[in-house]
C-alpha cells in the first residue's frame, strides 16, 4: 500500500520525502523493522519510540510516523508527523486492512470483573442461534471453538495493528459478529479509536488500575468512552457506577439488575449445588455455572444478544429460545473452574484478582459449601498497591482459613507483596499462613482439605504462567491442583 492510501482521510504532515512511497508492514517495534515497513513512534511509560529511529531507518524503514518536528532526520527516509501517533496508530491499522470492523457485527464488554465470562456467554449463545462468531480477550482469539493463529501481546485488548488483523481474517473466514473485551487501559491508549459497536456492555466497576488511572473517577472516564461509540448499550442498573457510563452515550438503552427495577430484571433466585436457577420477565431459567455474579453476567449476555437478534432477527419466541440455551451454556477456563477429585472436596481455580472479585467468588464458594472456605490468593506485582490489604481483608472476613502466596511478583520483592496483603487480613479474627512459593502453597492448600470443604485457588484463573522478575515461567494453578490432589491419593 503507498503511503497515500495509508493516509487517507488522516490528518498529517509529511515533513521530509523519501525515496520509497510503498509500505510492505507497520510496527512500533523498531526491532521488527525491514525493507518498507512505517515506523510508528509511540511515547510509552518506560521508553520513547522517537529514540530508535535511526535503528529503524539502518534496518530499511521506509517511513516513520512522528510527533516531532526536528531537522536531524535520516536522508532518504519519509517522515510523517501528527499531533498523536497512538491515535493515529488506529485508524492507519483499519485502512491498510481495508477496515474490515465496517463488516462486522461488534459487541464490546467493558467493566471490572466479568469482562471475559460476558464475552463466553455472549459468543455461545449467538452460535447456538445460528451465527459465526469471533471472540477477542484475555485468553486470546477464536473462531468458535478453534484457537485464531495471531497471536497478540497484551493481556486483554490487542493493538490496533494486531486487532485490525485479526478482524480482517476473522472476516475472511465468515464471522458475521466479533465479541470482545475491551479494557479501560484499551480505551485509555486509543486502542479503540475509530470503531463503532453494536453494542457497548458494562458489567461493574471496583477498584482496580489505580496505578495507571490514578483516580476511580479516571478509571470510569476511560471505560465510559466505549459507551460513546456504542449504537446500543446494556448496563448493569445495580451498579453506583452506571450514570458516568452513560454521559456520552446516545443510543438506545437496555438495563438489567437484581435489586433494581430494570429491563432485564430478575426474581425467586434459587443457588444449587451444580449452578441456580431464577426468573427474568415470566421466563424460567436454569444457569449451570454457580455464582450470584454469574447471573449478573448471563443476564448482561442476554441483554447484548436480545438487542442484537431482536434488530436484525424479529423472533417472537427468542426469550424461550434463549432459555434453553443458556441452560446449555458452557464454563469459562480459569473461572470457578472446579478441579476433579474423589476426596469430596470442592477444588476451584478463579481467575479473581480484585477486591470485588475476590469478594464474588468467596461469597458464592460460602453458598454451596458445608465445610470449610479456604482461599489461597495473592497480589500482583507492579500493581496497584493499595488493593492489597484490602483484599486481605476480605479474604480474612469471608474465609475460614487462607494462604497468602505470590501470584505475578513481576519486579517487585514477593516478600513485601506478602507483608502489604498480610496486613490486611491481620486486621480479621481468622487463621492464615503465609507461603512464598505458589506450587508449595496450593499443595499444603490441597493436602489440609477435609471432606466438605472448598479450596478456592483465586487471581490467575487460565494464565499458565508466574511472571518473576521481567520472565514468565511455565505454571497453571489447574495443573499444579491436580498433581496435589495425586500426591494425597
Amino acid at each position: 500500500m503507498n503511503i497515500e492510501a495509508l493516509f487517507s482521510n488522516i490528518p498529517h504532515e509529511i515533513i521530509q520525502a523519501g525515496k520509497c512511497t510503498a509500505i510492505s508492514s507497520i510496527t512500533i517495534d523498531s526491532r521488527k523493522v525491514t525493507a518498507g515497513t512505517l515506523f510508528i513512534c509511540l511515547r510509552g511509560l518506560t521508553t520513547d519510540g522517537h529514540n530508535y529511529i535511526n535503528q529503524a531507518a539502518t534496518q530499511g524503514a521506509a517511513a516513520v510516523l512522528v510527533e516531532e518536528t526536528r531537522t536531524d532526520y535520516p536522508a532518504n527516509i519519509t517522515v510523517i508527523r501528527v499531533e498523536n501517533t497512538r491515535q493515529t496508530m488506529a485508524h492507519i491499522a483499519a485502512n491498510y486492512h481495508g477496515h474490515p470492523a465496517k463488516k462486522l457485527r461488534l459487541t464490546g464488554v467493558t467493566g471490572t470483573n466479568g469482562k471475559t465470562t460476558t464475552t463466553y456467554f455472549i459468543e455461545e449463545l449467538l452460535r447456538k442461534l445460528g451465527r459465526k462468531t469471533g471472540l477477542i480477550g484475555t485468553v486470546g482469539a477464536k473462531i468458535g471453538d478453534a484457537t485464531l493463529d495471531i497471536p497478540f501481546a497484551t493481556s486483554t485488548t490487542p493493538d490496533p495493528l494486531e486487532l485490525h488483523a485479526i478482524f480482517a481474517k476473522m472476516l475472511e473466514l465468515g464471522v458475521q459478529d466479533v465479541v470482545m473485551e475491551v479494557s479501560s487501559h484499551a480505551l485509555a491508549l486509543y486502542k479503540m479509536e475509530g470503531l463503532v459497536f453494536d453494542v457497548g456492555v458494562f458489567t461493574n466497576l471496583t477498584q482496580d488500575h489505580l496505578d495507571f488511572h490514578g483516580t476511580m473517577e479516571n478509571y470510569a472516564r476511560a471505560k465510559a468512552q466505549l459507551f460513546a461509540q456504542s449504537k446500543n448499550a446494556v448496563v448493569n442498573k445495580d451498579d453506583e457506577y452506571t450514570p458516568q457510563m452513560l454521559q456520552f452515550f446516545v443510543g438506545e438503552l437496555t438495563t438489567y439488575g437484581i435489586t433494581t427495577n430494570a429491563d432485564l430484571k430478575v426474581t425467586n433466585i434459587e443457588y444449587l449445588p451444580q449452578g441456580s436457577a431464577f426468573e427474568m420477565n415470566g421466563n424460567y431459567y436454569h444457569l449451570p455455572v454457580s455464582g450470584k455474579f454469574n447471573i449478573y453476567n448471563i443476564l448482561a449476555a442476554m441483554g447484548a444478544v436480545l438487542t442484537l437478534e431482536q434488530a436484525h432477527h424479529p423472533n417472537a419466541n427468542l426469550a424461550k429460545v434463549l432459555s434453553h440455551a443458556v441452560s446449555k451454556i458452557s464454563g469459562v477456563p480459569g473461572r470457578i473452574q472446579s478441579v476433579p477429585n474423589y476426596c469430596g472436596v470442592q477444588i476451584l481455580v478463579d481467575y479473581a484478582h480484585s477486591p470485588d472479585g475476590l469478594t464474588n467468588i468467596i461469597s458464592s464458594v460460602r453458598e454451596v459449601t458445608s465445610g470449610r472456605v479456604i482461599t489461597l490468593f495473592g497480589c500482583g506485582g507492579d500493581r496497584d498497591k493499595t488493593k492489597r490489604p484490602i483484599m486481605g481483608r476480605i479474604a480474612g472476613e469471608l474465609s475460614d482459613y487462607c494462604i497468602i502466596t505470590s501470584d505475578n511478583p513481576r519486579t517487585e520483592d514477593p516478600f513485601a507483596i506478602l507483608a502489604q496483603t498480610e496486613e490486611g487480613v491481620k486486621e480479621t479474627a481468622t487463621p492464615y499462613e503465609t507461603c512464598e512459593n505458589r506450587r508449595d502453597a496450593i499443595f499444603a492448600g490441597v493436602k489440609m482439605l477435609q471432606k466438605g470443604d472448598a479450596l478456592i485457588i483465586a487471581g490467575k484463573g487460565h494464565e499458565d504462567y508466574q511472571e518473576i522478575g521481567t520472565t514468565k515461567y511455565p505454571f497453571s494453578d489447574y495443573d499444579t491442583a491436580v498433581k496435589a490432589i495425586e500426591s494425597r491419593t
